[in-house]
């Protein structure tokens, strides 16, 4: 039997150990270990132990519908995303988690911020109100008992950032037209195309005088 010939490379070098399969694999890990930043690598490969990914977390401390929370959280987490995961809050709701569609609104001090958007450490010693801290006990908000009288939300995905922002816009004293209502509540998207009843729910709380 005729004695195999080494292969060789497209520039015509021969490969002395191994396949050419060998070959690529190990020019694939040498080009990814160069591309890829050292804690990722070592996350991948396997290296990162417990002690390093504990060292990566930084204290928070907020106050969430009235309860003080001590959590560790990773620098990058997003407040949604900890409001969902850490604390079981899930009737904010993660839509587009880009900021565009208005589905994680929340209210952090008062104000309404998009919590996809919102870094976690951001919030440190702050207050937020979500959906779950609007109603009182058995007793609902006034906007979401307006939000029901006017059927203003069809699957009800976009509903919990809808009335958090219907809220926040007439507090800040957006909602004397139905023209302001709409340009004040534009970044929250109803793929259902209710905004004409959630319109009418505003203008009622902000007619009847309600504390909002």
């Amino acid at each position: 039997m005729p004695e195999k010939q080494p292969e060789m490379l497209p520039e015509g070098d021969m490969l002395s150990n191994g396949t050419r399969r060998d070959f690529i694999k190990q020019t694939s890990l040498l080009t990814a270990a160069a591309l890829t930043p050292p804690l990722a690598l070592q996350a991948a490969t396997g290296q990162l132990d417990g002690h390093t990914a504990d060292a990566e977390k930084l204290p928070l401390n907020m106050e969430v519908n009235g309860k003080p929370y001590k959590l560790s959280v990773e620098p990058r987490s997003t407040l949604l995303d900890i409001l969902r995961e850490q604390l079981d809050l899930t009737g904010t709701k993660k839509g587009c988690d880009h900021g565009q569609c208005g589905a994680c609104t929340v209210h952090v001090d008062g104000q309404r911020v998009n919590s996809c958007l919102t870094l976690g450490v951001m919030v440190n010693g702050r207050k937020v109100t979500t959906i779950e801290g609007l109603a009182n006990g058995d007793n609902l908000h006034p906007m979401q008992e307006a939000f029901i009288k006017h059927d203003g939300f069809q699957c009800g995905y976009c509903t919990p950032g809808q009335i958090m922002s219907a809220v926040a816009c007439v507090r800040e004293g957006h909602a004397n037209s139905e023209a302001e209502i709409r340009e004040y509540m534009s970044g929250n998207i109803c793929r259902c195309g209710a905004y004409p009843n959630i319109v009418n729910a505003i203008l009622e709380v902000k007619q009847g005088g309600q504390t909002v």
